[in-house]
């Protein structure tokens, strides 16, 4: 029945977030149902169920009569935050939750639901503005977590220049620049996604230090050189392993001796059998991709290790986007 329920826990979250129930009440603000009725124009009876239920999940806390955020709540669903994850969840909600609606058809066909192979080159070719916005404003919320607490795990100071390989927005090099003074990167990445990773840089002031290259790590003869580390933070569980093993090699090839790999992913055991959240993203690589599923770290260690990779380890973690990261060195 858990099982069952999960998907109205979600949905309550996204209601919380569509009507920015949260961003409401931050600050310590505390709000009755005869108040969230009024604020968002909705009868009591549905009021009082939501704020219940967001409670109940942890998102609210009772205060006297009323309701407040929680902790958890408070620091990654106000809007501004900077680990806000709300932008994860209406992504969901709009571009992933009614396609999974449909998975005994991916598991039949072993094709897609939220894109047409036929029609596009991949799930990130689309001519929808919006959607993009909506897909790179989710990755930017999942990954600017995930790589603090990648950075707390692994210790990127022995580093002087990233290559962030289909770096999205730029979350990861905002977060491990503003750590560390020396570091420079690059996010690599289609020319479109670039101009957002440009602006995000910008915003937190460190145009300076990160450059953002339009390219197709996929499709391009090698990768820019000149960095003594290569990230590819929740890239390989898009695609299939001969793709990911030609990416690796190109990596390989573009790191100097005693250049350093981090692969960071929700890893499954070496047992196929857990955990959950690796699992469950594999399934939804099969909503979302034509060949992408989630990998084991001996998988990796295997690949990297064939790809001339030595001292192949995996460092673990937990968080939202990521449980661990397979580092490896070039000899």
């Amino acid at each position: 029945m858990r099982l069952v329920a999960g998907v109205w826990g979600f949905k309550t979250l996204a209601a919380g977030i569509e009507l920015g129930l949260f961003t409401r009440l931050a600050g310590g603000r505390t709000m009755t149902v005869e108040q969230a009725a009024a604020e968002f124009g909705l009868p009591d009876r549905p009021a009082d169920l939501l704020l219940a239920a967001s409670a109940s999940l942890g998102l609210l806390e009772k205060a006297g009569d009323g309701y407040r955020n929680s902790e958890l709540a408070e620091q990654f669903l106000v809007e501004g935050r900077p680990y806000y994850f709300g932008a994860q969840v209406r992504y969901s909600d709009l571009r992933t939750y009614l396609p999974w609606h449909r998975i005994g058809e991916a598991l039949r066909t072993d094709r897609p639901l939220t894109w047409d192979p036929e029609a596009q080159q991949s799930m990130f070719d689309t001519a929808d503005p919006q959607m993009l916005a909506q897909f790179w404003d989710a990755m930017f919320s999942t990954s600017s977590f995930t790589a603090s607490a990648l950075a707390d795990a692994y210790d990127f100071s022995a580093h002087r220049r990233l290559l962030d390989v289909g770096g999205g927005a730029g979350a990861f090099p905002i977060e491990f620049c503003r750590r560390l003074p020396e570091l420079r990167a690059t996010v690599l990445d289609l020319p479109h996604v670039c101009v957002r990773a440009r602006e995000r840089i910008a915003e937190a002031g460190l145009t300076g230090r990160i450059d953002a290259v339009g390219g197709d790590f996929l499709a391009d003869p090698a990768l820019p050189d000149g960095h003594d580390v290569i990230l590819l933070s929740m890239i390989l569980h898009d695609w299939d392993e001969p793709t990911n093993r030609a990416l690796l090699a190109r990596c390989h090839a573009a790191l100097p001796p005693g250049g350093a790999i981090v692969v960071c992913e929700l890893l499954l055991n070496d047992e196929r059998t857990g955990p959950p959240e690796a699992a469950l993203m594999g399934m939804n690589m099969l909503v979302e991709t034509e060949g992408g599923r989630n990998y084991s770290g001996a998988e990796y260690a295997a690949w990297l290790a064939d790809a001339g990779f030595v001292d192949v380890r995996t460092v673990p973690f937990d968080a939202p986007g990521a449980n661990g990261a397979v580092v490896a060195r070039r000899p």
